[in-house]
C-alpha cells in the first residue's frame, strides 16, 4: 500500500535514497555490484537531465518523454560516431532504470502517480532515432545483398592479400539477410557447425536456452560460404583453410567461422562495422542504415510477406512460440495494395 502522506523529495534527494537502497541489495546477493552501478549511473544521468532541485512528484509523463529523448540524443563516449547518440540498447537500459526508480517512488510515497504510465514515447516513436531496427524494403535488401555478392569480384588493391576480408564480409551480410540469426549466434558460429546432407548445406545454429536448429542455406549463400572457407578465411598456424571446410580444428579462434585478418574471432561490434562498410557500396537510392537485428527483422518480414509457412519462419529464426513472430513482422510499403490485387477469393475464371 502507498503511504498516506506524500514526501516531496527533490530529484537529487530521491536519487540518493534510491541508489543507497540499490547498493544495499548487493549485500544480500539480490543484485550484482555491476548491475547496481549501472542503475546508479543511469539515476545520476536522470538527475543531470531533470534538474537536481526539481521535485520528483512534479515530473509528468511529458517530462519523462523529454528526458528519454534527451538521453537518446546524448553523444555516447564509447562510440566513435559521437553525433550518433545513444545506442538502442542503451536507451532501453536507461528507460528500465528510471522506470524502476519511479516504481519504487510510487510505493514509497515520493510521487502520487507514476509518470512512466503517462509516457507516450515508445521504441518506435523516438523521433526517428531507431529506424535502423525496421526491416529493409525488398529493394533496399536486394541492394545490400547485391553489394555483398559483388565484394569478392572487386577486392581492395590497397590491402595485402592476407588482409582482404571481402569474402568474409559477404558471408556475414548474406547470412544475416537471408537466415536472420541473432548477432550472438553469428559470432559464436564455428566452421564445424556447417555441414552438407543430401547435397544441401546446413547451418547448425546454437541459440537461446541451449536450443539448436538446423537451417538450410540458399544455394547462392552456400556457394559464397564455401568460397570463403576455401580461400578467404585466414589460415592459422598449423591449420589450412581448406581443411577447415569440413571439420572444426582445435579450440577457440581456430574453430571460429568469422575471423579478423589477425586470426581473432569477431565480436558483435565488428559485425555492425562490416554492415556499414558494405552499405557504402549500395546505390544511394537503395541505401538505408540497418543493424544486425534489423536484418533479422528483414528476413522474417520478407519470408512472411512471400507466404512462407509461419511455422517454417519460426524455426528459421529459432523462436519457440509462433506469437513471437508478431514482433518481427514489419510493415512494408504497398503490401496492402498487392494483397488486394491478388486476393485469393477473386482468382480464377470469375475474378480479375
Amino acid at each position: 500500500m502507498r503511504p498516506a502522506e506524500l514526501e516531496r523529495l527533490t530529484v537529487a534527494e530521491a536519487a540518493d535514497r534510491y541508489v543507497e537502497l540499490v547498493r544495499a541489495r548487493t549485500v544480500t546477493g539480490a543484485l550484482s555490484p555491476s548491475t547496481a552501478e549501472v542503475y546508479a549511473r543511469d539515476v545520476a544521468t536522470l538527475v543531470e537531465l531533470a534538474g537536481a532541485e526539481v521535485v520528483l512528484d512534479d515530473l509528468t509523463g511529458e517530462d519523462v518523454d523529454a528526458l528519454l529523448l534527451a538521453f537518446a540524443r546524448r553523444p555516447d563516449g564509447r562510440r566513435r560516431a559521437a553525433s550518433g547518440g545513444q545506442s538502442p540498447s542503451s536507451q532501453a537500459r536507461f528507460r528500465r532504470s528510471i522506470s524502476a526508480l519511479f516504481k519504487h517512488a510510487t510505493l514509497a510515497g515520493w510521487v502520487q502517480i507514476n509518470p512512466m504510465t503517462a509516457s507516450t514515447v515508445t521504441a518506435k516513436e523516438r523521433g526517428g532515432l531507431r529506424p535502423q531496427r525496421r526491416a529493409l524494403t525488398r529493394e533496399q535488401a536486394q541492394g545490400l545483398i547485391g553489394a555483398a555478392r559483388a565484394l569478392p569480384e572487386a577486392p581492395s588493391a590497397a590491402k595485402r592479400r592476407d588482409q582482404r576480408t571481402e569474402l568474409r564480409d559477404a558471408v556475414i551480410v548474406l547470412l544475416l539477410s537471408t537466415v536472420g540469426p541473432r548477432v550472438s549466434e553469428l559470432v559464436r558460429a564455428n566452421v564445424e557447425d556447417f555441414f552438407t546432407n543430401d547435397g544441401v548445406r546446413y547451418w547448425r545454429i546454437f541459440g537461446k536456452g541451449g536450443r539448436t536448429r538446423d537451417v538450410p542455406l540458399p544455394d547462392g549463400v552456400a556457394g559464397v560460404l564455401q568460397e570463403y572457407l576455401e580461400r578467404g578465411r585466414p589460415a592459422l598456424a598449423g591449420t589450412g583453410a581448406g581443411a577447415l571446410a569440413g571439420t572444426g580444428a582445435g579450440a577457440g579462434a581456430d574453430k571460429a567461422l568469422l575471423l579478423s585478418w589477425r586470426g581473432r574471432r569477431l565480436a558483435r561490434g565488428d559485425v555492425q562495422a562490416v554492415i556499414d562498410r558494405v552499405q557504402r557500396r549500395v546505390d544511394p537510392d537503395q541505401r538505408r542504415s540497418v543493424t544486425p537485428h534489423g536484418l533479422r527483422h528483414t528476413t522474417a518480414t520478407h519470408l512472411l510477406a512471400d507466404a512462407v509457412d509461419m511455422d517454417a519462419v519460426r524455426r528459421v529464426l529459432g523462436h519457440s512460440d509462433l506469437s513471437t513472430l508478431g514482433r518481427y513482422r514489419d510493415e512494408l510499403p504497398g503490401e496492402l495494395e498487392v494483397a488486394m490485387r491478388t486476393h485469393p477469393l477473386l482468382r480464377g475464371k470469375s475474378g480479375r
